[in-house]
């Protein structure tokens, strides 16, 4: 039987959560640890409330797998370590060392954390190559992130201006992403849709895009901070770098218990009231955090993001996991700029998911639906859309003085295809 050993860690110190026990995918089970229960600490999903019973294998499944890459990176990562795709216990035990929020998964080994310096031409590599050179760092990082796209965590030294490649059990201080293995122009775009919502009062993690040569897509990075990571008050040290604290974090599909792969809002699934109940439920401030959410989701429409679905959103706990707090958004792109993107939201709105049939009324009614004032709510919207073009103007003429020309083009993109257009 198989036993994979679940750690989180809080206020810095790694802590023994419980274990994975099962022969294979399909009967593999989570269960916490007596001390873990206890100790008192509160459960590591809303989907997995503490208990003295094991949790079932869908249940057990639909959390840990939703740590793990998805899509092409996945089937990559499977054929390196030579393990079946669906064989997510083998996957999780080979990546699980560096999660997305402050988990670690181990089979026993030796998860010594370590960082290694890239060279400036480790990076163009990375920029260059692809998603089989992204995977390739990941594997031999044991380092799992969620998502499809070709993407790696990396530890930056902003002083020196140096990139580390985190081993074992060592943090990384921010997500970075390819360009070409993505879409066209990709980075330009993803950049320009996260500054122009912070433009319009969304919280977003710092961001910048990485030049290795005349930012060509094949030579520039995008560089996320990691909102899931804090420096202590008290650091510690590894390579004479300092060892940020891992933030617990899970993304709304976890906290709904659903599937990875059930992302998109399908048929009569209607996820937006779910995960408005969460809210309202389990964060230190669900006013605040529910007016956060439906900022977001009003920005997704106008910028043009059909790729917001509930993996795209998430839970933020506090260094002792005691508070909960809607994180900042992530992942914003203006998808329906490209030819034969979809043009569906990945969450409904107001009974409608095809932006190009949404308008202000379908927010209306979907107020109800998250059981905020529709009043508030339109106003929220009026508020956005007004200011949208403005913000988009002024940060796509930033990102061109920047040495980002398609910016511009970008931005008239967004203005023809995305919500906006439909005002």
């Amino acid at each position: 039987m198989r036993k994979l050993q679940i750690y989180i860690e809080i206020e810095g110190k790694q802590t023994y959560v419980g274990l994975i026990t099962g022969d294979s995918p399909q009967d593999a089970q989570f269960a916490y640890s007596d001390s873990y229960i206890a100790a008192g600490y509160p459960p590591i999903s809303i989907s997995l409330p503490i208990s003295r019973n094991p949790f079932s294998a869908e249940a057990t499944k639909n959390f840990f797998e939703g740590l793990l890459p998805e899509g092409f990176a996945r089937k990559t990562v499977a054929n390196w370590i030579h393990a079946e795709e669906d064989d997510y216990l083998t996957i999780l035990s080979v990546l699980g060392a560096e999660c997305l929020g402050a988990l670690r998964i181990s089979d026993g080994a030796d998860d010594t954390g370590d960082y290694k310096l890239l060279s400036i031409d480790d990076v163009k590599a990375l920029a260059k190559e692809g998603v089989s050179k992204s995977t390739e760092l990941i594997t031999e990082a044991h380092l799992s992130l969620t998502g499809a796209s070709g993407k790696v965590g990396l530890y930056y030294d902003a002083e020196r201006d140096m990139w580390y490649q985190p081993n074992g059990d060592a943090p990384s201080t921010h997500i970075v992403k390819q360009s070409h293995v993505r879409l066209s122009d990709i980075v330009t775009n993803e950049q320009l849709s996260l500054i122009t919502a912070s433009k319009l009062g969304i919280s977003i993690p710092e961001s910048f895009i990485i030049n290795t040569g005349a930012a060509r897509d094949e030579e520039i990075l995008f560089a996320t901070k990691r909102y899931d990571r804090m420096i202590p008050e008290s650091p510690t040290y590894t390579r004479g770098l300092i060892r940020p604290f891992r933030l617990h974090q899970e993304d709304f599909a976890q906290a709904l218990g659903i599937s990875s792969y059930e992302k998109y809002e399908k048929g009569e699934k209607q996820y937006l009231p779910q995960i408005f109940h969460l809210l309202r439920n389990y964060v230190a401030d669900p006013i605040a955090d529910q007016l956060k959410l439906w900022d977001l989701l009003i920005y997704d429409y106008l910028v043009g993001n059909t790729d917001n679905h509930i993996k795209n959103i998430s839970l933020l706990y506090s260094e002792n996991l005691k508070t909960i707090r809607f994180a900042p958004a992530y992942d914003i792109v203006s998808t329906v700029i490209y030819p034969g993107s979809s043009r569906e939201m990945a969450i409904g709105i107001g009974g409608e998911r095809n932006i190009d049939h949404m308008k202000r009324e379908h927010f209306a009614r979907a107020a109800a639906d998250a059981g905020l004032s529709k009043k508030m709510a339109l106003k929220h919207f009026d508020a956005l859309a007004d200011g949208f073009e403005k913000a988009l103007n002024e940060m796509s003429i930033q990102l061109m003085e920047e040495g980002y020309p398609k910016a511009r083009d970008i931005r008239e993109q967004i203005l023809k295809e995305g919500g906006y257009s439909h005002l």
